[in-house]
């Protein structure tokens, strides 16, 4: 069995000065977040002049039914594989780490996932996992080429997080040039009008995957094999997998490599 090293063993006195040296570190992230925060609100926005058309549960409907009567709608651009047959498992991931929507209810923001595949495909897998989310189809409308979760430069120009073909393929990412990606859009309903506010890609999504955050707490993290982490299963950045696909895992006992100190 593969053994993985762990931290350094203190006393409870030389943990606690380390953790209150860490807390500062994070407090001063904690001002930073809301700094950033206050400048993502303070976005300009952009009116929404395309008659966006989506097929739901109630038939085809248009962009201000997704807000479902409120004012704020966060849409999650979900990346269907339609040759594969089921959603990718990064995206079906971040659905399994949200939770109820009374507490956006409360607060008149709507939450729903929009993917450009079939309605029945996309219904059949919700039931699959689980989900209650509300799920629409925008198959065959505009909607994901201009907000950038498709890309394809025989409809539009390629961009994709923020970033032009030319850059994309030379950062190495040409997996983004063409093909379904993933992403989050949000709009806000005022006075009969819909504007777009904000949207975000890539790593962006991440404030959204409560699984990640959680493990970001322990000493192996995300396992991932990078910034410091170790890779529990060799598989890198690409270890998630649908929820009903994972293997048993057994419980490890004595897996690691412990370093006292003396």
């Amino acid at each position: 069995m593969d053994r993985h090293p762990v931290p350094e063993v203190a006393t409870r006195e030389q943990w606690l000065a380390a953790r209150k040296a860490l807390l500062e570190q994070e407090k001063a992230l904690t001002r930073q977040r809301d700094a950033l925060n206050r400048a993502r609100r303070a976005l300009p926005m952009v009116r929404v002049e395309e008659d966006y058309r989506f097929q739901g549960p109630r038939g085809e409907v248009g962009l201000e039914a997704l807000f479902d009567g409120r004012s704020q709608l966060i849409v999650y651009h979900f990346m269907y594989h339609m040759d594969r047959g089921k959603g990718c498992a990064g995206c079906s991931s971040l659905v399994d780490s949200i939770g109820h929507q009374s507490h956006l209810h409360q607060r008149d923001t709507n939450l729903v996932l929009v993917s450009r595949a079939p309605l029945a495909d996309l219904e059949a897998f919700r039931q699959r996992m689980g989900w209650s989310l509300p799920w629409y189809s925008s198959h065959g409308s505009r909607f994901n080429y201009d907000y950038h979760a498709t890309t394809d430069e025989q409809v539009a120009p390629v961009q994709y997080n923020y970033r032009d073909k030319e850059e994309l393929l030379r950062l190495g990412q040409g997996y983004h040039v063409q093909g379904e990606q993933h992403g989050l859009s949000v709009f806000l309903r005022d006075g009969g009008q819909i504007y777009h506010t904000y949207s975000c890609y890539g790593r962006g999504v991440e404030m959204l995957m409560g699984s990640f955050h959680f493990l970001d707490l322990t000493p192996f993290g995300r396992g991932e094999g990078w910034d410091g982490m170790p890779d529990l299963d060799g598989k890198g950045l690409d270890w998630t997998r649908l929820h009903d696909e994972y293997e048993q895992r057994a419980p490890a006992h004595d897996c690691c490599a412990h370093k006292a100190r003396t």
